[in-house]
């Protein structure tokens, strides 16, 4: 019995087959890439199945035909300077295993579907799905209007069509702050990375972009109170203005914990920045935990900052001190406050952590007849 050719084009290093083919349809010529496969029939199979999509990606190029995930990632890279390029990213991250590998004159409603029901399922709010078809839209119109290829034909050839939005009126998903004990339910069930992450929200009120894109060089010492702020830069802020952060006892035990981990950034996962904390992870701490999963209610992590306004006003912190602690727009310029202002928000951000004090009312949640 003759042995199976086999089929060239496949190198093992370690023990992982890579690819290491010549093919004119790839850039310089070459494919070179892990097949990920310790077991060579597998690798083979990878590598034919490569070299089919690297010739029908020429062939889409050559009849003028571009992918949704190449627009994207040339969207991205347009936008890369503006504070929206973060969100965006993370909208085409969720997006593109559905809709990625589509002609970009076949993403439609009827295509986009099945992104908005796996994203409905997992309890995503409406208005967060209409901001991840608002990208898709963006990229649909540049496609249309303003990209050209080598040969001036546009990426897309037709209108774009006009996406529908979900409804965002009626009854919407209602904030959930958390009690003391749901709190220390959750955070148990979190990754480290994520905790960290979490504690720190539920303490300063900073959004989820905030926290992820967090750098050590927006740390300010200040020498009058023996304590540090962060001066978030208008880029990052919701208000397109700075912010000062103040630490609490708990969100500087946070941030000193971190310190030892080599970044530029606080939050970090495996050597990279956190990109999102609604994540998979955040979904099954969340039911774990034992938290309410009912439509009517919101499940995100938006719930932690409205837990450290809940527990602020609990605590008796003045209306307008909340809102500068929770970094909402206000006359005053942040990054001007005396040491003594400071002082004050340090004072009034340290009443958060009074469990008994602090107390955050108890939510009923009816649940819906079977």
């Amino acid at each position: 019995m003759s042995k199976r050719k086999q089929m060239p084009g496949l190198r093992l290093k370690g023990n992982i087959w890579h690819i290491e083919k010549r093919c004119d349809h790839a850039p310089g010529g070459w494919l070179r890439e892990s097949t990920g496969k310790t077991r060579r029939s597998e690798a083979e199979q990878v590598l034919i199945e490569r070299l089919a999509e690297v010739r029908q990606q020429a062939e889409r190029v050559e009849r003028g035909i571009h992918t949704f995930e190449v627009a994207g990632l040339r969207y991205i890279e347009e936008i890369a300077h503006k504070p929206s390029a973060d969100a965006s990213a993370m909208h085409l991250d969720t997006l593109l295993p559905f809709i990625g590998q589509l002609p970009l004159d076949q993403v439609h409603d009827g295509t986009l579907k099945p992104f908005v029901d796996h994203e409905r399922n997992r309890g995503l709010a409406p208005k967060s799905i209409n901001n991840a078809l608002g990208v898709v839209s963006a990229v649909l119109n540049l496609a249309a209007r303003v990209w050209r290829d080598e040969k001036g034909r546009p990426w897309l050839t037709q209108a774009p069509p006009l996406l529908r939005r979900l409804s965002v009126k009626g009854k919407q998903a209602r904030s959930y702050p958390l009690s003391w004990a749901e709190q220390d339910r959750l955070f148990k069930e979190l990754p480290r990375h994520l905790a960290d992450a979490a504690l720190f929200a539920v303490n300063t009120g900073c959004r989820e972009q905030e926290i992820c894109r967090l750098r050590w060089d927006w740390e300010q010492q200040i020498p009058d109170l023996g304590a540090t702020v962060f001066v978030l830069p208008a880029l990052v802020t919701k208000t397109s203005t700075e912010r000062v952060v103040v630490l609490n006892s708990v969100a500087k035990r946070v941030v000193d914990s971190r310190r030892e981990i080599p970044s530029e950034h606080v939050f970090t996962y495996r050597g990279s920045p956190v990109g999102k904390l609604h994540s998979s992870a955040w979904i099954r701490a969340w039911k774990a935990a034992g938290l309410p999963i009912q439509p009517d209610v919101n499940r995100g992590v938006d719930n932690l900052r409205h837990t450290f306004a809940t527990r602020l006003r609990a605590a008796g912190v003045p209306l307008e001190t909340r809102k500068t602690l929770m970094g909402h727009a206000v006359s005053d310029i942040t990054t001007h406050y005396s040491a003594p202002k400071l002082g004050e928000l340090l004072n009034a951000a340290e009443k958060a952590t009074d469990r008994s004090r602090a107390q955050t009312p108890v939510l009923g949640v009816v649940k819906s007849a079977a």
